[in-house]
């Protein structure tokens, strides 16, 4: 899906639009809007599907985008679960009345589903920034041929909170673990979808760090990305069941084409809500990464 989105500086909002020319304006099909909300220690990103409505208290919010102190950790709020199955908390919750357990409705925001966290640039400051995302509600079978975004039966109501990623205040090599055999699985019954951005290469007539956007972003800058699978699934080892190619293709690509102006690409398996939370962590200010 060819989408751009479009910056209003003056009030911190941003808007995502279907369409395939950014230039056009807003001429396209509108999708979502997000306003920033600073706090004393974080940052929120309210994402609602009304450009006029973007309060957590209205019907039209759909989500959240939280940052830390710095911008280097990110996580993804949706309104509802991402799918229709029970809640089973890891603690004791809600009564039980006859021989039925009643639980809470959890409020509007609270389910975590996806985490980005950025790395300290080590290409210099002109150099693109280094990315990693956890997609919690995705499992990495979805790119095996055949698969399918999974619809749990059941949604662990577990802390991930922001101190549960990798912290990149250090100086030292960074190792993001990308086995499916990890905790994260253990947790959501499945290994969830891991993104990494797209290593780009040095093009040495430029003098630049270059990445093929296929004419989709035409000016430079450290908040163009390529996100790619960073990890893979059983049956992706086990040709020809699964083709490897799937987890190689460009599941979301961003980039700047103009002062407040950026085109946003995506596809299958996430959804417009999801690509478009990972791109507004892009525009916040990185204070251990620049």
């Amino acid at each position: 899906m060819q989408c751009y989105i479009k910056r209003d500086r003056s009030n911190s909002t941003y808007h995502l639009f279907l369409g395939t020319n950014a230039s056009l304006g807003e001429s396209g099909k509108f999708l979502l809007a997000a306003r920033k909300v600073r706090h004393a220690t974080s940052a929120d990103y309210v994402i609602s599907l009304s450009a006029d409505d973007m309060s957590r208290g209205s019907n039209m919010y759909v989500g959240k985008l939280r940052s830390n102190f710095i911008g280097t950790k990110f996580t993804v709020y949706d309104s509802q679960p991402p799918h229709s199955g029970a809640i089973t908390a890891t603690k004791k919750l809600g009564r039980r009345v006859g021989s039925k357990q009643i639980l809470p409705r959890l409020p509007a925001g609270s389910y975590n589903v996806a985490q980005i966290a950025y790395e300290l640039n080590v290409l210099g400051s002109k150099g693109p920034r280094r990315m990693h995302c956890t997609m919690h509600s995705i499992s990495v079978s979805a790119l095996d041929s055949g698969g399918h975004a999974p619809t749990p039966v059941e949604f662990s109501a577990i802390d991930y909170s922001l101190s549960s990623l990798p912290s990149f205040g250090s100086t030292k090599s960074f190792h993001f673990d990308y086995s499916t055999a990890d905790a994260e699985a253990a947790r959501g019954g499945f290994a969830p979808l891991m993104l990494k951005n797209k290593a780009p290469r040095w093009h040495e007539q430029l003098q630049c760090w270059c990445l093929n956007f296929r004419g989709r972003v035409t000016v430079a800058s450290v908040k163009n990305f390529q996100l790619v699978a960073a990890n893979t699934s059983e049956a992706a080892a086990q040709p020809p069941r699964s083709s490897q190619n799937d987890y190689e293709k460009v599941l979301l690509q961003f980039g700047k084409v103009g002062k407040d102006m950026f085109t946003m690409d995506y596809r299958y398996p996430l959804s417009a809500f999801q690509a478009f939370a990972i791109c507004l962590s892009t525009f916040d200010t990185k204070l251990a990464c620049e």
